[in-house]
């Protein structure tokens, strides 16, 4: 599998409000590499989550091109947005946003089942993903009994489920202590060279930040190189 470049040009978002719009994206560049991996900084509220929301399809662009890998995401409608996304994005938030009801292996084939995977190879698959995540005998565990570091990595291992060329993070280390954080962000650092994906992730820790292969603030709605 070969990561998705990504080339953004002239990106703009603005949102409504009074007594004048907020703009939150302006102009903006960004060219990251098949495979490449990228730390975008930036204050609240600056507009990294909505750059990350445009970068995989959760928004359509506003303003300017947005390709990703080889997808102009400029002039799809909604289902082919989702479509997009299915095909193309994985996706790690800062809450887990995983099931309390399901188990982790439940969790992550439920991502590869609504593609239309038979149940018994999604399962397979989910198994594969939580040894990967070092989480091979938590299958049937819920998330509630599971640490946050785990349900992080169960957070990844579901990400990955239907074999994303894009991996966008957003705050993955937000809920973690120094430990947990240290093993998720080597795990996501290993994603590039082991699942050929691109990753993208958007984080508040400089040291989290620094340790990306190219490394912007977002600040005044653009991306600014930021120097170690």
């Amino acid at each position: 599998m070969q990561g998705a470049e990504i080339s953004v040009a002239e990106l703009g978002h603005r949102f409504r409000s009074e007594p004048r719009d907020v703009v939150v994206l302006d102009a903006l560049h960004l060219e990251v590499p098949a495979g490449g991996y990228v730390a975008i900084m930036g204050s609240s509220g600056a507009g990294k989550s909505t750059l990350l929301s445009v970068l995989g399809g959760l928004e359509a662009p506003q303003a300017g091109s947005v390709v990703v890998g080889g997808t102009d995401l400029r002039h799809l409608k909604r289902a082919e947005l989702a479509a997009f996304r299915r095909a193309t994005v994985g996706f790690v938030f800062q809450h887990f946003g995983l099931l309390d009801t399901l188990s982790a292996l439940e969790n992550v084939s439920l991502a590869r089942g609504l593609g239309g995977e038979p149940a018994r190879r999604s399962r397979q698959r989910a198994a594969d993903l939580l040894e990967l995540v070092g989480l091979g005998d938590r299958l049937t565990h819920t998330p509630v009994h599971l640490s946050g570091g785990e349900r992080q990595r169960v957070a990844i291992a579901r990400a990955l489920a239907n074999e994303p060329r894009l991996v966008l993070a957003d705050e993955p280390t937000g809920n973690l202590d120094e430990d947990s954080s240290a093993r998720v962000i080597e795990l996501l650092e290993r994603l590039p060279n082991e699942q050929g994906c691109t990753l993208v992730v958007v984080t508040h820790d400089r040291h989290v930040a620094h340790r990306a292969a190219r490394c912007y603030r977002l600040r005044d709605g653009r991306l600014h190189p930021e120097v170690a």
